[in-house]
């Protein structure tokens, strides 16, 4: 079982470009600094064409970090949205971009609504982010199934982690005709 650590020992993983476990309120995340994202796919086994979303503590850190214009539609759906389980994916470029989606147009965004995430968060900066598991394979839903997934990865503690949906979030793009949704939110299952 991946060792859980405290918020201290997990930022200095992440200062050593090291990927580690964290909740959400989706589904636990696989998460490391963007410009070391390429160690997530090989972790994964994930094809390279399958951008990686980044997750922020907030609009405004995100923002500030694609140092980029945003039309009043992007924002007024991101503030609607945010914290919360839904990925708006923009048509951003820029080395963010290409560090999560290489030779792509766009890029996920996606601020989780978990306490826990957006304390690490607000202390990493905005983080490459995915689901914990391998490629194709279902996700993990605790910090239990996230550690047995990849035992030699640090998980945030204290553990328990919160309850997730266990759901991946809502992906909704922008298009030039507004907003269309590329993954509805499915229902949980009863």
């Amino acid at each position: 079982m991946s060792p859980a650590r405290s918020l201290s020992d997990l930022l200095q993983c992440l200062q050593r470009d090291e990927p580690v476990l964290v909740p959400t309120d989706t589904v636990p995340a696989l998460a490391i600094r963007p410009f070391a994202a390429e160690r997530i796919w090989t972790l994964k086994q994930r094809p390279a064409h399958k951008p990686l979303i980044l997750m922020g503590a907030d609009l405004s850190q995100l923002r500030q970090a694609l140092d980029q214009d945003w039309s009043p539609q992007w924002e007024q759906e991101a503030q609607a949205v945010w914290p919360g389980a839904v990925t708006l994916v923009l048509p951003l470029t820029g080395p963010l971009q290409q560090a999560l989606n290489p030779g792509g147009t766009t890029l996920g965004l996606r601020v989780p609504a978990c306490a826990m995430a957006q304390e690490l968060l607000r202390l990493s900066g905005p983080l490459a982010t995915t689901s914990i598991n391998r490629s194709g394979q279902p996700p993990a839903l605790n910090d239990r199934d996230a550690s047995l997934c990849f035992p030699e990865l640090a998980l945030l503690g204290p553990l328990p982690w919160p309850e997730a949906s266990g759901l991946p979030s809502e992906v909704r793009g922008w298009t030039p005709t507004g907003w269309q949704v590329l993954r509805a939110r499915q229902l949980r299952p009863i």
